[in-house]
């Protein structure tokens, strides 16, 4: 019995290791990507105007992460970086809201207005924002 533990142990752990290797850890989807009725997803892709994978590149997504999931209703955050060639935008900002007056909420939000106006506007040189909803 603790063989057969361990083999389905060991065969999970390859199985993310695989995966993960075989993707950028920051590629890697969320366990739940399907929307709910009502519920929507926020993206936002984004270039910075520092070099890829400078330390103010990664300040301003780990800052851009602890500011933004700070704010009430936000769900499912991803700051994630482009794995695939057919996309000119680097990075991007991905998180759900359970409704409409969430994702108000959080657009009048006084941090997320602060994140906006302080880095947002000085460190982002160009984006395109899409919200979505279950169809």
């Amino acid at each position: 019995m603790r063989r057969r533990h361990f083999i389905r142990y060991a065969a999970g752990t390859t199985a993310i290791a695989v995966t993960a290797a075989g993707w950028p850890a920051s590629c890697v989807a969320p366990a739940s990507p399907q929307l709910k009725d009502g519920e929507i997803m926020h993206t936002v892709l984004f270039e910075l105007k520092h070099p890829a994978g400078s330390a103010e590149a990664e300040k301003f997504l780990t800052d851009g992460r602890r500011i933004l999931t700070a704010v009430p209703g936000v769900r499912n955050f991803q700051a994630c970086r482009q794995c695939s060639p057919k996309n000119e935008y680097p990075y991007g900002f991905l998180m759900t809201f359970a409704g409409q007056a969430d994702f108000e909420a959080y657009t009048a939000h006084p941090d997320h207005g602060k994140f906006v106006k302080e880095r947002w506007e000085t460190e982002v040189t160009r984006f395109l924002e899409s919200d979505f909803v279950k169809i």
